[in-house]
């Protein structure tokens, strides 16, 4: 694929500006860019144009973007899935990768970034994730990496979730709204 006309990629985000933003500035780099704000839009251009490439926000409404990836690669197997997102965790970046894709990035995500991690040989790819810390995490890091891991667990639903928890769902919701504590 080294054609920068085959490259095309599938930008999946509810945040409809850093799409037009990002999709811009793929676009003068040489790809082919379709853009989807939800799960079920994306795969439904994806059977219509497979994707080489894919960027996938880990929450939308709706389906999470893990529930993109099985169904991505199954319409494309050499498909290069980039799970993006401002809620990251050890669990969900575990489970993304587990289920196929290629690399996990942290927004704010620089377009270089972004780029360095679609790159054809897997073996470019070195120092774009976030770097793992060196000590130990907080309690209240490993908390919210829990709940997100229970949470995934139960397919992103907020009532089994806090019921397997024992906690009270309203209680659940204000921790998993809350950005995730550095360390």
């Amino acid at each position: 694929m080294n054609d920068a006309a085959a490259r095309r990629l599938l930008l999946v985000d509810d945040d409809e500006l850093f799409c037009e933003v990002l999709a811009e500035a793929l676009a003068r780099r040489g790809y082919r860019v379709d853009v989807s704000h939800d799960a079920e839009g994306a795969l439904a251009q994806a059977r219509n144009t497979p994707p080489d490439y894919a960027l996938v926000d880990l929450r939308m409404p709706g389906p999470s973007g893990l529930t993109l990836i099985r169904a991505l690669i199954a319409i494309n197997p050499a498909v290069r899935i980039v799970i993006l997102t401002g809620y990251a965790s050890i669990a969900t970046a575990v489970e993304a990768i587990k289920l196929g894709a290629v690399h996990y990035l942290t927004k704010p995500a620089g377009v270089e970034d972004i780029l360095a991690v679609l790159r054809e040989n897997a073996d470019e790819v070195t120092g774009t994730a976030a770097p793992v810390a060196a000590h130990r995490p907080s309690p209240e890091r490993l908390e919210w990496e829990y709940l997100q891991k229970v949470l995934q667990e139960h397919d992103g639903n907020i009532s089994a979730t806090a019921r397997s928890l024992g906690m009270h769902r309203r209680t659940l919701q204000r921790k998993l709204t809350k950005r995730p504590v550095r360390h």
